[in-house]
């Protein structure tokens, strides 16, 4: 095996040559023609670029959310024993629809009024959207709805300060655009 590697490299070496033979002095004129031709085209306006669209800035916060490193069917449940301020969620009432949702998954695709009453229409991730009023719970945070807006939708929610302890916090959905 060892004696016919010089001659395949022979081989080898003439076909090459054969090849590159077939490269001598063509008459590339019409190449030429065509690539002055593209040249000389007049040039086009390069269209501008498109308007940076602001993103609206989200801070996160974990409290009284589940763990992500625990798996959901093990988390504990959420303690509800009342020590000094006085606030706690009331875990009798049943849940409404929308509290099965973070309220950053939820987006307020408009309002409807009707008699005096101005109802917020809520999209869920699935697309189902829900008519909701002041009174209305959503969000997984125990968050009652105090105001509808135009443009919003004005919450407080029941988050654990420390274990046995909750306090409220103020939050909203804004209009989609």
């Amino acid at each position: 095996m060892v004696g016919k590697v010089p001659g395949a490299i022979r081989l080898l070496s003439l076909a090459v040559i054969v090849l590159l033979s077939g490269c001598s002095d063509r008459d590339i004129s019409d190449l030429e023609r065509y690539v002055a031709e593209v040249k000389a085209r007049p040039k086009g306006a390069i269209k501008p670029l498109p308007e940076i669209k602001m993103v609206q800035t989200y801070v996160f916060e974990p409290e009284g959310l589940r763990d992500p490193f625990k798996p959901a069917n093990q988390e504990p449940a959420p303690q509800v024993a009342m020590t000094g301020n006085g606030i706690k969620p009331d875990t009798t009432r049943p849940r409404e629809a929308l509290e099965s949702y973070s309220l950053d998954s939820l987006r307020m695709v408009g309002t409807v009024r009707k008699g005096d009453v101005l109802w917020a229409l809520v999209q869920t991730a699935e697309g189902t959207i829900y008519r909701v009023r002041a009174g209305n719970h959503m969000g997984r945070n125990y968050g009652r709805i105090v105001r509808v807006l135009d443009d919003r939708i004005e919450l407080i929610e029941i988050v654990p300060d420390s274990p046995g302890n909750w306090r409220e916090k103020e939050a909203a959905v804004a209009l989609a655009d």
